[in-house]
């Protein structure tokens, strides 16, 4: 049974008039005379009682006109709601973030505007180091990163773009000695305890600008939070995003460095033969930030 049949049926039904059910559906009313033939040999009986000057339901008919009803109301709502998902007006969008991204503010500000233009889609929020963003990207389980581009690993088979750049400040103690300092450079950090981001033990981007003796004395901690505690309780001068200057622990004070540039900081990062319509139209608000 076609649903063509189904909605020819309820036409004639409500008009109770082949004519004027063919002028409502631009029909010629030999064609709608076949097609609801056809769907009374289908149904194996009449679903009509045929007059000269009207046509009335037969009992049979009558159940039918409601389930055809029911029935037709769901094809409509279903394809709706896939015109909609393929749009991108509704559906889900899972995101792993870093820390950095938070502070860094483009996370936030991509989430607001993707929101206020697609408020039925659901955005659920992970926090989540970077190796883990790609795997999850990888195997399904993720739509989209935001992620410092250290600690990545080969990332070839995914889309990554670049995001903003950003310079490096160090966390410390207030009563550490290079508290009392306006800027601080990577010769004075010469003996110090550091504390640094890093995913993994082959993550080493801030320490390639550091001396091998520095290198020695380096605190590694895989959350931003982590160092800064550390840097507040005294353990270590942590060398954090200057971004990172919004979060004030008790105690911690930041002063910005002169001689170590930061690579770009925050990363978006997705997949590029993505099916699902809400997480295309959020990768598309990316380019709509972009160009503003």
């Amino acid at each position: 049974m076609e649903l063509r049949h189904l909605r020819y049926f309820v036409a004639v039904a409500e008009d109770r008039h082949f004519g004027r059910a063919a002028a409502r559906l631009h029909v010629t009313q030999s064609t709608l005379s076949t097609q609801v033939k056809a769907l009374e040999r289908e149904v194996g009986g009449p679903v009509f009682v045929r007059t000269s000057r009207r046509v009335e339901l037969t009992e049979a008919g009558e159940l039918l006109l409601v389930e055809a009803r029911r029935t037709l109301a769901q094809a409509d709502r279903a394809l709706d709601v896939t015109r909609k998902s393929v749009r991108g007006e509704i559906g889900a969008v899972r995101i792993g973030f870093s820390g950095i991204a938070v502070l860094e503010g483009t996370l936030a500000e991509d989430l607001r505007r993707y929101h206020l233009a697609h408020p039925r889609v659901e955005l659920h929020v992970s926090e989540l180091p970077p190796a883990a963003q790609v795997q999850g990207l990888r195997d399904g389980t993720l739509d989209i990163g935001y992620s410092p581009d250290n600690g990545l690993g080969d990332v070839a088979d995914l889309v990554v773009r670049r995001g903003v750049r950003t310079t490096l400040s160090i966390a410390a103690r207030h009563d550490h000695p290079l508290a009392d300092a306006a800027s601080v450079s990577s010769a004075d950090l010469a003996g110090e305890n550091l504390v640094v981001y890093a995913a993994d033990e082959d993550d080493v981007s801030v320490l390639d600008r550091l001396g091998a003796e520095q290198r020695a004395r380096v605190h590694r901690v895989t959350s931003t939070l982590g160092a800064l505690v550390l840097a507040s309780a005294g353990a270590g001068v942590a060398v954090v995003p200057t971004a990172t200057e919004r979060v004030g622990l008790p105690d911690l004070v930041y002063r910005p460095l002169r001689d170590m540039a930061a690579d770009v900081d925050v990363v978006t990062l997705s997949r590029p033969d993505e099916l699902a319509g809400a997480v295309r139209a959020f990768v598309r608000s990316w380019g709509r930030r972009e160009d503003g």
